[in-house]
């Protein structure tokens, strides 16, 4: 069964919503654009970690889906699973690609936004990885000043223990 393309666009998308990697790896082997971006600029990759879709965001990896793609507002998949705390996909992304210190329309990276939300195991994560902690937003604030800002104890150790802060 083939679809015209806009709705296998829209079909993707949902599979990717849903996590549903049968369909999506259907999707794929008929061709479809992995890369596509919809009215948000949100992809199937995006869409797949901010949900927590462990298999379905290996599927789309697998299938070179682009990690460092943006949304309209500049936010990555990695973005979304730092701000949701989701490890086991941050992961996942890193792994395959993701650029640690990409900055959104904000200024915001992944780092910020995992010390933000208190996101802890993230920000170790992130840490490890080699995220940079002297990243600023638009208004000159870095992971580390959000950090104090919140009041997140736990993350303020990290970045000592990594030699920052």
């Amino acid at each position: 069964m083939t679809f015209h393309s806009t709705n296998q666009q829209d079909l993707l998308f949902d599979a990717a919503r849903k996590g549903d990697v049968d369909y999506l790896n259907q999707l794929i082997e008929e061709g479809v654009d992995i890369n596509v971006q919809n009215a948000k600029g949100f992809t199937p990759l995006i869409l797949a970690a901010y949900d927590g879709h462990v298999e379905a965001t290996k599927v789309l990896l697998g299938a070179k889906a682009d990690p460092n793609a943006q949304d309209v507002t500049g936010n990555t998949a990695l973005m979304g699973v730092s701000f949701k705390g989701y490890p086991e996909v941050a992961t996942l992304l890193i792994d395959n690609g993701a650029d640690l210190n990409l900055q959104n329309g904000n200024g915001g990276t992944a780092l910020m936004f995992a010390t933000l939300f208190g996101r802890n195991q993230l920000v170790k994560l992130l840490l490890e990885a080699g995220a940079d902690t002297k990243i600023q937003d638009v208004r000159g604030l870095s992971a580390i000043d959000l950090a104090y800002q919140q009041g997140n104890d736990e993350a303020l150790e990290l970045f000592r223990v990594h030699g920052e802060g």
